[in-house]
């Protein structure tokens, strides 16, 4: 703080007492005679003084009555636990000779069967599944999965499931799906049956009431993926690569999956347009197709079959790229998907001068979607339980995938 301003009172009063007063007053006496404005004196800040350091100060102790409750909890706590674990200990022994019961129940009569197995599924959670056998038969011209004598339904419309004649495969690996279901509870759950859920939603495109408005919504969705196709993005290029290095880049394996894909989508279904990459090293916003591109492509959507477009909506959704699950769908419908005989007998030679021996299958496609997954953890290692259950789910939908629009007809060659 500034110290307060003084001025020199005599030095001011004495030309009002004599004004005729020349004389000029020295600095000394004018000095020795000041006075102040403030009354009060000046004082200088109090420093705090500096407190010692050492431990904290102990946490209050809890009274001996206090100890003494909790105490008691606890081991009342831990004895009720102990008595819990073998009521379950001692159950799941009665579990065990109700099950050998029935199991040699079974073997004598019927009746004694039947008896035991209520009594088995009163000790287990759940409920026991209410068919025996799976099989698959034809029935008025299309196959139908029979669960003993009853047909199986749509889980919504209740409509029995009828499959065309030209997927056998199809039929029989829905009949293995409901096969290994151990309880009525697991068909209610939709990573357990998920060909089930693929089929059905093929025949509800193939139902609905307002058709084009449901492609259209289907389109629409998968036309976003577009933008950001995981086959279309590129990692930036590594200056301290090695060319002649045995192990190649990302961004190399990229440039080969995405060269492969477009160049056979181009030729069999999409002829005349040209697929560029939408992010391309350190770039944040996807540059747009060239004209054309998206509407050539959502034409093509929207003239698949309702089993080839439920099954591009699955794989696309599981690998996270239109243009794979386009080329899957290509490959394996027994319908055509779109594509010409032109430009099927062209890509044909095509294949044949390149050198292709096969098709593009569900590890192939696997690993295009996941060339920078697989690189990543290549190099600093897979997360247990994490990469490993991603891997084989993508596998899984693409399987299912490739069975739902593969078959045994011969549409292709008649259209």
């Amino acid at each position: 703080m500034r110290p307060t301003a003084r001025l020199c009172l005599s030095s001011i009063l004495t030309p009002l007492r004599n004004p005729t007063t020349t004389k000029t007053i020295p600095i000394t006496t004018a000095a020795s005679v000041t006075r102040a404005f403030h009354t009060t004196p000046i004082t200088t800040a109090k420093v705090v003084p500096v407190y010692g350091t050492g431990p904290p100060p102990r946490a209050p102790e809890p009274s001996a009555e206090f100890v003494a409750e909790e105490r008691a909890e606890r081991e009342e706590r831990l004895a009720r636990r102990r008595r819990q674990a073998e009521l379950l200990r001692h159950a799941g022994g009665i579990q065990g000779l109700r099950s050998d019961a029935h199991a040699h129940a079974q073997t004598q009569t019927h009746g004694q069967g039947q008896t035991q197995g209520q009594h088995g599924k009163k000790s287990t959670g759940l409920k026991r599944r209410f068919w025996k056998d799976v099989s698959v038969k034809e029935v008025d011209g299309s196959l139908e999965i029979h669960l003993d004598s009853r047909p199986l339904r749509h889980p919504t419309t209740k409509a029995i499931i009828r499959l065309p004649l030209t997927k056998p495969h199809l039929a029989h690996a829905l009949a293995l799906e409901w096969d290994s279901l151990t309880s009525a509870q697991q068909a209610t759950k939709q990573h357990l049956i998920p060909l089930t859920s693929l089929i059905c939603r093929a025949l509800d495109i193939a139902n609905s009431p307002t058709p084009e408005a449901t492609r259209t919504e289907i389109t629409t969705t998968l036309l976003r993926y577009l933008d950001t196709d995981s086959l279309l993005c590129f990692a930036p290029v590594d200056p301290d690569h090695d060319p002649s290095s045995s192990s190649p880049h990302l961004r190399e394996l990229q440039e080969q999956a995405y060269a492969s894909t477009t160049r056979y989508l181009t030729a069999h279904a999409w002829p005349g347009i040209s697929i560029i990459p939408v992010l391309d090293g350190t770039a944040l916003l996807p540059v747009p197709q060239y004209p054309g591109t998206r509407e050539v492509i959502q034409a093509w959507v929207m003239g698949l079959s309702p089993f080839e477009l439920a099954g591009l909506e699955r794989a696309t959704l599981a690998g996270k790229s239109l243009l794979v699950a386009a080329r899957l769908i290509v490959e394996w419908s027994e319908e055509g998907a779109g594509k010409s005989k032109a430009a099927s007998t062209g890509s044909q030679n095509q294949e044949k001068g390149e050198g292709n021996g096969g098709k593009f299958g569900v590890e192939e496609a696997s690993r295009a979607v996941s060339l920078e997954v697989d690189w990543q953890t290549g190099r600093w290692g897979e997360v247990e339980d994490t990469h490993d259950v991603q891997k084989e789910d993508v596998r899984r939908q693409f399987g299912s995938t490739v069975l739902l629009v593969s078959g045994q007809g011969t549409k292709t060659e008649s259209g």
